[in-house]
């Protein structure tokens, strides 16, 4: 990834969320835009010596996940809070092949919580961890 301005305004959302990693942001970017499809990076800032922060790492990111925009930033491992699953990202996949193509992503080296099952109006549902300890509920309707 090479060096971008940050864009003022990223998307037409005004709720952006903002994840705060541990000293990988670049990794975890990496490894969402590989683990969803049409995901891709948006921007990039990087901290320099001038900065309140490690020279090299993410001050700003911006990466689209199937067209939600999110924003992320390195921290230092001793500041940075713990992900919890208490907050998650609910994505509601379009057909099979997608669900267990992200599924499969997340799972690997992350941990399932639950499923997938089927339940009420959903021919799947999981919740699973990935491996940054960020949560995301999959779900996938049952074709009417």
């Amino acid at each position: 990834m090479t060096q971008e301005k940050i864009i003022p305004t990223v998307s037409g959302q005004r709720v952006i969320p903002f994840l705060t990693f541990s000293g990988n942001a670049e990794e975890a970017m990496n490894y969402y835009i590989r683990t969803f499809p049409d995901s891709k990076l948006v921007s990039l800032r990087r901290f320099t010596k001038e900065d309140r922060g490690v020279e090299g790492k993410i001050m700003n990111g911006i990466i689209e996940i199937l067209g939600q925009t999110f924003m992320v930033l390195d921290m230092d491992k001793e500041s940075c809070p713990d992900f919890t699953w208490a907050v998650s990202f609910y994505l509601e996949c379009t057909d099979d092949a997608e669900f267990d193509l992200i599924f499969d992503g997340l799972k690997s080296d992350g941990k399932v919580l639950m499923g997938p099952v089927e339940m009420n109006d959903f021919s799947k549902v999981t919740w699973v961890t990935d491996c940054f300890g960020v949560t995301w509920q999959l779900v996938l309707r049952k074709k009417s």
